[in-house]
């Protein structure tokens, strides 16, 4: 590896460890020729399948697109940075388990949704909505009523509070 300081051609390795997840390694590197430390990070690269959008078009899988959509279901949810990167490695471990070189985006929101589903529900119901292009109230009520009756909906907050009376609106829009 090259010294990103002075570019000389050798470096040597003087430290190695294995992530967490155990997906990358991290190297700390010293030039021989300038003694700069440096460190870098080696990770597996597998080709992921290329995404057929729903108008046909084919482009590549980008991760980002994929965070920013959990980013967006989860927004002011109560679920860690750590749950949410537990959920992106699982999609993205689906999609290289499909072992296709294409894959329709509804497979991929297939495999958003179920871990959404497993996270929060509320953000697997906004999620929904738009994935299933909800057109009207009884679209939603019909998924609040298949995940309420969800045996495995345990240890979530409930989706609607029964009990409770509607606050009023404060301030107007």
């Amino acid at each position: 590896m090259h010294c990103p300081f002075c570019q000389h051609p050798d470096t040597r390795v003087i430290d190695s460890r294995v992530s967490d997840d155990g997906a990358t390694i991290r190297r700390r590197r010293v030039c021989e020729a300038c003694g700069e430390r440096f460190s870098t990070q080696e990770t597996i690269e597998l080709k992921l399948p290329l995404i057929i959008k729903s108008d046909g078009r084919r482009e590549a899988f980008d991760a980002r697109k994929l965070r920013a959509s959990f980013d967006r279901a989860l927004q002011k949810r109560p679920v860690s940075e750590e749950q949410i990167e537990s959920s992106v490695r699982a999609v993205v471990h689906h999609l290289r388990m499909t072992a296709e070189r294409e894959l329709p985006s509804r497979r991929v929101g297939d495999f958003v949704m179920a871990e959404l589903r497993k996270l929060d529900h509320v953000a697997y119901v906004r999620f929904a909505s738009v994935y299933r292009a909800f057109q009207d109230v009884a679209d939603f009520r019909e998924e609040l009523d298949r995940l309420e009756s969800d045996a495995s909906a345990e240890g979530q907050l409930p989706l609607l509070d029964e009990d409770a009376e509607p606050s009023p609106r404060k301030g107007k829009r």
